[in-house]
């Protein structure tokens, strides 16, 4: 995650802690759950290939799962986000929410929204969640057309609106596509108008049915000018005074694009946003990051489900990941040895971490070649 209101205007975050406090070879992972593989939605983009079919098995029982959380508190996992397909439809869903906010963790729930009525509302504030981040891919018709389902949006935008009634912390996760990226302006605009608490906006990913759609990616040019106008936004933003944290995600790129734009406007700013980017080092796949999928099994981040190290049906996650006979995590806990391409000669690799790898090996079957999507031009990286 880059975020523009700490990076670009140096607002205090919630997550400054975690992101710039430690240097990332020195954390422990920050877990996403994909508790289920069952969802009421048929995204076009979604990455773990959610099915609507009610009778979808789910191998990990309440009582399991509250030994995988037993486990992941101890480790110390600083932050456990409780994902899916659509985390609400498991009907153990507030137990185990309740049960690691219990336990320590901080517990983080990512949801399409549409199922967040009063009473959903009240019972994720009384069972510990400190925020929900909901996915929302443009206002009306083009967050539905994405979502495969009429009236998701206006369902969505009450889900947001019963959260903020119980006073939890709520985002907006919205996935950057030549279809909706000219829908931005009113992201901005609703989330001002409704007092949601964050933006995320976030790079495609070509995983799971993602992949598919590899010819809605913005060109470079493209990119850069949204970029430009979520800084732009994040300005006013930042100048009314409101508070209102805006973040990109999964394309690891834009911090070295902030640091280059801050050096022609602020020197002495660029200089210390370079040293918060150096101690995030940017791409953490299978270092700050993990994902344990709906079957158990744990992958080096939630996008990159063709490998996996381990399953925690069979043994605890901290077992797992602290095993170093795995070689692809080896290997990815020293990936700047071995990514190629442009990635492997640019200045910023210490900062980038070779942006994604779950986009590398979509598009070429290595996980070791350069992002499509850096939008950096060669005499910027060289």
């Amino acid at each position: 995650m880059v975020s523009i209101t700490k990076l670009y205007f140096g607002a205090k975050e919630n997550f400054d802690e975690l992101r710039y406090g430690t240097d990332a070879k020195d954390r422990k992972p920050v877990v996403v759950w994909n508790l289920t593989a069952k969802c009421n939605l048929s995204c076009r983009h979604c990455y773990a290939l959610a099915k609507t079919d009610k009778d979808v098995v789910e191998p990990i029982t309440t009582e399991k799962g509250q030994e995988i959380i037993d486990d992941l508190s101890s480790f110390g996992v600083p932050v456990l986000l409780f994902s899916g397909g659509e985390p609400l439809l498991r009907e153990d869903i507030f137990h185990l929410l309740g049960y690691a906010s219990k336990k320590g963790l901080r517990t983080v729930l990512s949801t399409n929204g549409t199922l967040i009525d009063y009473d959903v509302a009240k019972k994720l504030k009384e069972n510990g969640v400190s925020y929900v981040g909901i996915s929302v891919d443009g206002t009306s018709e083009v967050n539905d057309s994405f979502r495969g389902k009429k009236g998701a949006f206006q369902m969505a935008l009450e889900g947001i609106r019963n959260l903020k009634k119980v006073k939890l912390k709520v985002g907006i996760r919205f996935t950057i596509n030549r279809e909706n990226f000219h829908s931005i302006p009113e992201i901005f605009d609703l989330t001002e108008k409704e007092g949601v608490d964050r933006i995320c906006f976030y790079h495609l990913v070509y995983s799971g049915r993602g992949k598919n759609l590899m010819d809605l990616d913005l060109t470079p040019e493209e990119r850069r000018g949204v970029l430009d106008y979520i800084i732009r936004r994040t300005g006013e933003i930042f100048k009314r005074n409101r508070n209102i944290e805006v973040l990109t995600v999964d394309n690891h790129a834009d911090g070295p694009y902030l640091y280059l734009k801050l050096l022609k406007e602020d020197p002495e700013r660029a200089k210390e946003v370079y040293k918060l980017l150096l101690k995030n080092e940017g791409n953490l796949s299978g270092v700050g990051i993990a994902s344990i999928d709906e079957e158990g099994y744990v992958h080096p981040d939630q996008f990159l489900r063709d490998f996996s190290i381990g399953n925690v049906l069979e043994r605890p996650f901290s077992q797992i990941w602290t095993d170093e006979s795995h070689l692809l995590f080896n290997l990815l806990k020293n990936k700047k040895n071995y990514v190629k391409g442009r990635c492997a000669k640019c200045r910023f690799l210490n900062v980038c971490g070779g942006n994604f790898r779950a986009r590398a090996y979509a598009k070429t079957k290595d996980i070791w070649a350069e992002d499509p999507q850096c939008y950096l031009t060669d005499e910027e990286i060289s």
